[in-house]
């Protein structure tokens, strides 16, 4: 599979505005290792590899272990992740398969109870976020590596 076309150097202003927007969505509240587990699982939902591997690696470097990376595909049904995680998780596979979610009430309940209003409108803005990063990646045929 060949990228279709670049497009960092087809759109300059927009990646720019990308860029930015990653920027912000990395400087709020939501602690580091968890925005990589919601990045992760949001590329795995939007069959993105480069996302996918990408947040990967920035999260072994943070010190993720292999053993919960491989999890998160499956994260339900492991116990290697916290009540705080899992509501994100939940609320990431919810924001992302919006139009078959609708964001269920007892999802935002679950991640009501371990987020703050600010958290929550945060973590959403960096599911978001990712939501995008995986379109122009897989629309436009970026490989893990490239």
């Amino acid at each position: 599979m060949s990228q279709r076309l670049d497009y960092y150097s087809a759109s300059p202003g927009a990646m720019k505005a990308m860029i930015g927007l990653e920027a912000l969505s990395s400087r709020l509240s939501i602690e580091p290792g968890l925005l990589h587990l919601i990045k992760i699982r949001a590329s795995q939902l939007n069959g993105c590899a480069f996302c996918t591997d990408m947040h990967s690696v920035d999260a072994r470097r943070l010190g993720e272990s292999e053993r919960r990376l491989f999890a998160v595909a499956v994260w339900r049904d492991s116990g290697f992740f916290t009540p705080r995680e899992r509501a994100a998780l939940a609320w990431t596979e919810a924001v992302t398969l919006l139009a078959e979610s609708q964001v269920p009430d007892e999802v935002f309940a679950q991640a009501r109870a371990v987020f703050s209003e600010e958290e929550l409108v945060d973590l959403t803005l960096a599911i978001s976020t990712i939501n995008s990063w995986n379109r122009l990646a897989v629309s436009f045929r970026q490989s893990p590596g490239s």
